[in-house]
């Protein structure tokens, strides 16, 4: 084992941990107040929910031996024999430090989801559905990308840190989530403004700070790639929160606060499937096709769909992955991460990540639909019309955000 490696996947690991109470001030803040708690509790929930679930079965099923390529087996079931000697994914740190790397990948992606269907679902309802969705979408998916023998994998298919595993199947899932449950009461009728930007502020500070660890450390050492994930995920958020500001300066006539902060996470998930394959000139166009085209996703799906994806998931993170999985074809070079895309002689590269994004889009989608539809018919998803009105913050929890 190495100690460098080591001490910094360890780091990494607490950077990315700290990601998703992150997400829960970013969504909080865009909420109205009268949801703040419950949207800010989604998020530190399903930190401890999804921390147990991935130590008693949720990492043998993503990572365990692979049975012929399409989901792990029972050989890790409650960390049995996952020990403090390197395991078979990384040589130089112990299993369980990758373990426990693994984990808080699987910990955010859920909790992505919580945006989409925020002010509105019921809360043992959401326990179920994101036990359920860490099941039987992310483990399968993170298992055919990133396992030794996963069938993904096998074809090719790039994604360093989860633009595909986390990203797209997060984003799409939020999609129909939110086409699902149906509408926010009063959507496109009533104002709808976010309580507190200063919070979705902070959320985005702390997220891209995190990021570094999602990226960085996803090189599983401290090495010339970790160096080359860290500069590329500083540089495509940079732009692309740029990119954003400006096209919506340009477009509303203000420079707006809230699209910075939210170009920037578009950024942060565009160059996540290529922060290792990629060099910090195409980080740049990355973070910058990020900026526009989840702009204008966001405008699309509310004023063209007017789908009530109440925090933009899949405007941010589903198109988001989908471009950066698609760049990464585009601009990967051998001389970073080992293979050339598109504009480095190898047009194959980008109908192999298409192929990828297309398949989990699919199957995300496709489980998604089932599980919410499951969960609608035993337990009901929708809170009642009146606890909407009051607030989930007092009805569901009992709990006020602010004494004012």
């Amino acid at each position: 084992m190495d100690t460098g490696d080591t001490a910094w996947v360890l780091v990494s690991a607490a950077l990315v941990m700290l990601m998703t109470p992150a997400l829960g001030f970013f969504y909080g803040g865009l909420v109205q107040r009268k949801n703040v708690l419950a949207t800010i509790m989604h998020s530190f929930f399903i930190l401890a929910l999804i921390s147990v679930q991935w130590m008693l079965w949720g990492y043998t099923l993503a990572f365990g031996p692979s049975n012929g390529g399409i989901i792990g087996g029972f050989d890790w079931i409650a960390l049995r024999g996952v020990g403090m000697e390197p395991g078979p994914y990384a040589a130089t740190i112990p299993h369980q430090l990758f373990m426990v790397f693994q984990m808080t990948f699987a910990v955010i992606t859920p909790a992505l989801i919580t945006g989409a269907f925020a002010e509105r679902k019921r809360f043992k309802a959401f326990v179920v559905f994101s036990l359920l969705w860490a099941t039987f979408v992310y483990a399968p998916v993170a298992h055919w990308v990133w396992a030794i023998d996963g069938w993904i994998r096998n074809t090719g298919a790039l994604d360093f840190a989860g633009g595909t595993v986390v990203h797209i199947s997060s984003g799409v899932s939020a999609l129909v989530a939110a086409a699902v449950l149906g509408p926010r009461l009063g959507f496109r009728k009533e104002a709808m403004s976010p309580n507190n930007i200063t919070y979705t502020i902070l959320g985005a500070s702390l997220l891209w700070f995190g990021w570094f660890g999602f990226n960085a450390g996803s090189a599983l050492g401290a090495n010339g790639l970790a160096a080359n994930a860290f500069v590329n995920t500083n540089v495509a958020a940079a732009m692309a929160a740029l990119t954003w500001m400006t096209v919506s300066w340009m477009r509303h006539g203000h420079p707006s606060v809230l699209g910075a902060a939210v170009g920037a996470v578009a950024g942060l998930v565009g160059i996540t499937p290529a922060a290792g394959f990629v060099d910090a000139q195409a980080a740049l166009l990355i973070g910058f096709g990020a900026g526009a085209f989840c702009f204008f996703a966001v405008d699309l799906l509310k004023n063209v769909v007017k789908l009530d994806d109440a925090l933009d998931v899949f405007a941010v993170h589903g198109v988001g992955g989908i471009w950066g999985a698609l760049a990464t074809g585009l601009f990967a070079q051998a001389a970073v991460g080992g293979v050339d895309g598109l504009f480095f002689g190898n047009p194959g590269q980008l109908a192999t990540q298409a192929v990828a994004v297309a398949v989990v889009a699919s199957y995300a989608g496709g489980m998604t639909f089932i599980i919410m539809k499951a969960i609608d018919v035993v337990i009901g998803l929708r809170v009642p019309e009146q606890e909407e009105v009051l607030g989930l913050d007092s009805t569901t929890h009992g709990e006020v955000a602010y004494q004012l």
